[in-house]
């Protein structure tokens, strides 16, 4: 048996020669890898040695060679494939151990430019991982580290790769070289400012299996972008509880980008990926105190999220209500004791954005809908919205106070399923409805949930108002002043009415639907 390696990643790499080497495998290297074993005291012999020429282009071209190729190609079940490998004097090659030079994970660490980006495509690792893949019946393509153990074990019980491993190896370098050149591609489109490329590659990595899908008959995973260089989700670690399911990352992830939004101390309450609760202020127990408050009931068996490091006090606070998961950038030593004694809770910190330099490429600035037979794919809907872009179209202005609160409101109704309506006091929500079919039928669900508390308070919409009867129940109800985006044909007949009730309304320009 014969194998060839050529390794970016030199992890293990040491450790799994030797052990082929023990088990009376050939070993070929091309030079770095060979000098990396030489280094550890394992001496291999040189891919010149197959080739008869030395490496070319500073590397670029050392396994181009009918040596290398034929031995890997030629299919063992073919008797007059193997002859006319004989007739060259030309021996098989059994195990492709590559790994390729990383691409995805150095191109977002700085703006690279195309010269440089073209330097760390690795060409020659991408053709050998293909190569063995296609000729799974007698090759094992090794992609990865991982798979060590197992091609040792094998080689050493049966005294070669099982057929069954092959397929599996196969399968996984195919998918390491499509991703390798997605992430090229997407790279490349990036660079021409091409968002919607003629044939769109997701490049996904699997994180973990979960506990089930949406319902305990489906079953589940969760994968990772290997584009996206923020800190998100995805990178988090879990601290305490257990592994969580399918809906509670849905809501895991709704309640932290709600926060994230936020300056100030802020803590989010959230369930079927909608606030039910959201507040900010100068500590961030008394923020989540005021989150709270908005829907006592509703909260209950929620997701709680904050945007600070999550300290005792805090942590108390939230230990005497029954929730599913707890996300936070970082939780103290206080607060971590205290939410461990909680044995179904999810604890889950979140890094922090990375350093300067780095950035999102390919599908990290898209997002997705799953319809039959494909996705619609749309860019981020950012929020985009500052005080000197609002337009005050009635005839009182709003307050510093009224105006504090609008953009607040409005931070958080682009969080919630449309039609959505948030109603807000004092930096935090005192009602939301969401997604109904009927705008009005939201406004009034947000009043019910507010009661006495939508008195002095504000109101955001994410889209216009078609008829302006839920603005008439909402001034009824109290409410001062509305946000939201404008553009209906019937906005005079909206501001008449915000008019006659001496409300202040500002226009965004801009709405924010989340089906």
């Amino acid at each position: 048996m014969r194998a060839l390696l050529s390794v970016a990643t030199r992890d293990g790499i040491t450790a799994f020669a030797r052990e082929l080497q023990t088990l009376g495998v050939e070993l070929i290297a091309t030079d770095g890898t060979r000098e990396h074993l030489a280094a550890d005291g394992i001496d291999v012999a040189p891919v010149s040695d197959l080739t008869g020429g030395p490496a070319l282009l500073g590397g670029q071209v050392k396994t181009f060679h009918p040596a290398v190729y034929a031995g890997i190609l030629a299919r063992r079940d073919k008797p007059e494939q193997l002859a006319e490998l004989a007739a060259h004097g030309i021996g098989t090659i059994d195990l492709v151990v590559v790994n390729v030079k990383p691409f995805g994970a150095e191109i977002g660490r700085s703006l690279v430019g195309l010269e440089g980006a073209i330097e760390m495509i690795d060409v020659g690792g991408a053709a050998l991982l293909g190569v063995a893949a296609r000729n799974a019946a007698g090759v094992a393509a090794v992609s990865s580290p991982e798979h060590y153990p197992r091609v040792i074990s094998e080689i050493r019980e049966r005294g070669h790769v099982s057929a069954e491993l092959r397929a599996q190896l196969a399968a996984e370098a195919f998918g390491t070289v499509a991703a390798y050149h997605a992430e090229i591609a997407a790279y490349l489109n990036q660079l021409s400012g091409t968002i919607f490329p003629k044939r769109l590659a997701m490049v996904l990595e699997k994180v973990d299996d979960l506990r089930h899908g949406e319902n305990p008959h489906q079953s589940a995973a969760f994968y990772r972008e290997t584009t996206h260089r923020s800190g998100t989700l995805a990178d988090s670690t879990q601290l305490h509880g257990d592994r969580p399911s399918f809906n509670n990352l849905l809501d895991i992830d709704a309640a932290y980008r709600i926060v994230h939004d936020f300056t100030g101390p802020t803590v989010a309450i959230a369930k079927h990926t909608d606030p039910v609760g959201v507040a900010s202020a100068d500590e961030l127990v008394e923020a989540y105190r005021k989150a709270l408050e908005t829907d006592p009931v509703a909260s209950f068996g929620g997701i709680v999220g904050v945007n600070r490091e999550l300290d005792g006090p805090t942590a108390r606070a939230i230990a005497q209500n029954s929730y599913e998961a707890v996300v936070a950038p970082g939780f103290d030593r206080a607060a971590i004791g205290i939410l461990r004694q909680k044995p179904g809770l999810e604890v889950i910190a979140v890094p922090p954005n990375p350093t300067d330099g780095m950035r999102d490429y390919g599908i990290a600035n898209l997002d997705f809908k799953r319809v039959a037979g494909g996705l619609l794919v749309e860019t981020l809907d950012t929020l985009g919205i500052d005080r000197g872009q609002l337009q005050v179209v009635t005839k009182r202005r709003p307050t510093l106070e009224e105006l504090t609160d609008l953009l607040f409101a409005w931070r958080t109704v682009h969080h919630v399923r449309s039609n959505a309506i948030v109603l807000a006091r004092s930096g935090a929500t005192v009602g939301i409805g969401a997604a109904q079919a009927s705008r009005q039928v939201s406004v009034e669900i947000a009043l019910r949930r507010a009661g006495d508390r939508a008195r002095l308070s504000v109101m955001a919409s994410d889209a216009y108002f078609p008829f302006p009867d839920g603005i008439q129940i909402a001034a009824q109800a109290g409410v001062t002043a509305i946000i939201q985006p404008g553009g209906s044909i019937r906005d005079e007949m909206a501001i008449e009415v915000a008019d006659r009730h001496h409300l202040a309304m500002v226009f965004t320009g801009r709405r924010h639907f989340r089906h």
